[in-house]
């Protein structure tokens, strides 16, 4: 039989493994399938696919100012974009993981993709290396420009790996949780450790890339540096095949698509909004969102014989979706602080003394390896120590709830944002005193460690926010939506990016009218990242306020 999320047979399951079914549609035990065994596969699986995907993505600006020759602002722009886009995808390869190709399916096809992608760019940067000779015979400005042909495949390649990820990343965390039971009291509670362990991988994977990776590309060649991360995505797909005796698979029922179902309840609605619900129908129904209840009642095209009638159940899930639509626009200012961490830190990193020793230069985008640090660091700390003691004094299993968690995160967050706005004025004020504000290309001297505590307070802010928001995201959605809850958690990310690069081209026009430096000049000496810095930590405390009345409504209503 093909593996995928199988439907129901009339074969009785034993009660250990209700819902479950092995690779071959075979009913399973709990004992010798799943857990951390099939789990750890998957883990590994997402620090490999990380590696690549923050070995593109992580110096990405530097290659597009460097061998593109874009400039600062439409670099950044451009990556806030891509990964926006990266971000966004994972609705599509959620839907059509959850509504017809299952999990499974859907990250081995999605691998492939990826695969292609980071191939084509390695095959591209190592046709320019082997063609660079040219460069160096002929010093005219036209024979070192990248042909178009060369930016247009570029460009191509890069959506390529954004697809792949689009399919891959929410399939494959909703496939690891899968291997959890939830009806099961300590298999749920390894469920929420699972989340906390899984960003772990994740940060592990993009500090090893951050390490490796973008040395390579910094100091010997870009073909290389591209290189490896297709190679460790290619290790991904056959780890994950190594691993599939071990999954265990989600039955689904026979019911209809669970988007059609819950699209049909809006469609429904709509049709019947001048009808009356019986008040038996409306005592049973929740009470927000109270139009939705007219899905209930019947239309001439709708009726309980042609099995389209809405129930209940379907009305209560349409409800749940619109309960998180608050909780994830308050939530995109936190994404839009998120966006800055490989745009202008890399770009203000690179301005500073970044020597170690005499030969030892360290590369700007790797200054993210500190975020990286604190997550890694501080996610032990988090689930060993910081759990179990707030577990003592709220009883919930979690230590705190996933709401709690995300405003915690949030907070931090906006405190991060002073903390740089703080020091890129002692940056520029360095500049001054030193007569560097028109000679951009010479460092500062000011140590780049000067922007270590932002980097590291960004970390700790992610252990709580984008590890609650993942648990938030796949815990509230209805059960057959898992790989979309978690898509929708990660589109809070990409439309951040969108939003900042909009927020950014905004700014950028409108500092720049009248000769005058825009914030985000060429020259960062004459720009004003810190004036953006502290636009973002306004906008964070606005959300963080608006978070907290719609998370207090939400516990209300739940």
């Amino acid at each position: 039989m093909a593996i995928s999320e199988l439907s129901t047979t009339e074969t009785l399951l034993p009660e250990n493994t209700i819902g479950f079914v092995d690779h071959q549609g075979r009913p399973i035990d709990r004992l010798n399938s799943g857990g951390w065994r099939a789990a750890s596969f998957i883990i590994g699986v997402e620090v490999a696919e990380r590696f690549a995907y923050y070995g593109i993505s992580s110096n990405l600006i530097t290659y597009l100012t460097g061998q593109l020759g874009e400039s600062t602002a439409t670099a950044a722009a451009a990556v806030n974009v891509w990964s926006g886009t990266a971000s966004l995808l994972p609705l599509l390869g959620a839907f059509l993981a959850d509504s017809c190709l299952g999990r499974f399916r859907t990250i081995v096809v999605a691998s492939l993709i990826y695969i292609l992608g980071l191939s084509m760019m390695t095959l591209l940067a190592l046709i320019t290396l082997l063609s660079s000779s040219d460069c160096q015979n002929n010093n005219t400005a036209k024979s070192c420009s990248p042909h178009h042909f060369q930016i247009i495949v570029f460009i191509f390649s890069l959506y390529l790996v954004a697809i792949g990820q689009g399919g891959h990343k929410p399939c494959t965390q909703a496939f690891g949780a899968d291997q959890f039971d939830a009806q099961n009291p300590q298999e749920r509670r390894a469920k929420s450790s699972f989340f906390n362990w899984w960003y772990f991988g994740i940060s592990f994977g993009a500090n090893s890339t951050i390490l490796v990776v973008i040395y390579i590309q910094d100091n010997l060649n870009w073909a290389l540096g591209f290189g490896i991360p297709c190679a460790f995505m290619v290790a991904a797909l056959v780890l994950f095949l190594l691993g599939t005796k071990t999954y265990r698979f989600s039955v689904k029922s026979k019911q209809r698509n669970p988007f059609a179902r819950i699209g049909r309840v809006f469609v429904v609605a709509i049709k019947t909004r001048k009808a009356t619900l019986a008040s038996e129908d409306e005592a049973q129904s929740s009470q927000q969102f109270k139009f939705l209840n007219k899905a209930l009642l019947a239309t001439p095209d709708v009726s309980l014989e042609d099995g389209k009638l809405c129930t209940l159940e379907d009305v209560e899930e349409a409800k749940a979706l619109l309960r998180l639509i608050p909780i994830w626009a308050t939530c995109l200012v936190y994404a839009i602080v998120f966006a800055q961490y490989t745009t202008f830190f890399t770009k203000q990193g690179a301005t500073m003394d970044r020597t170690i020793t005499r030969s030892i230069k360290i590369p700007a985008a790797s200054l993210q390896l500190f975020i990286g640090i604190g997550i890694i660091t501080f996610i032990p700390i988090y689930d060993c120590i910081f759990v179990p003691i707030t577990r003592y004094f709220t009883r919930n299993p979690s230590g705190i709830t996933m709401l709690q968690r995300i405003g915690a995160g949030m907070l931090l967050s906006t405190i991060s944002m002073v903390v740089a706005a703080l020091v890129e004025i002692k940056r520029l004020e360095t500049a001054k005193e030193y007569g560097l504000i028109d000679k951009p290309n010479v460092t500062i001297p000011m140590s780049v460690w000067w922007l270590i505590p932002q980097y590291l307070l960004c970390g700790i802010a992610d252990v709580f926010t984008i590890v609650g928001l993942q648990e938030f995201f796949y815990d509230q959605i209805p059960k057959e939506l898992k790989s979309f809850g978690l898509s929708i958690y990660m589109s809070v990310l990409g439309v951040g990016g969108f939003l900042s690069s909009i927020l950014v081209s905004i700014i950028n026009e409108a500092t720049s009218r009248d000769g005058r430096d825009s914030w985000f000049a060429d020259n960062l000496n004459r720009a004003h990242l810190d004036y953006f810095y502290w636009l973002l930590a306004a906008l964070s405390a606005g959300g963080l306020l608006a978070f907290l009345y719609f998370a207090k409504s939400y516990n209300r209503e739940n």
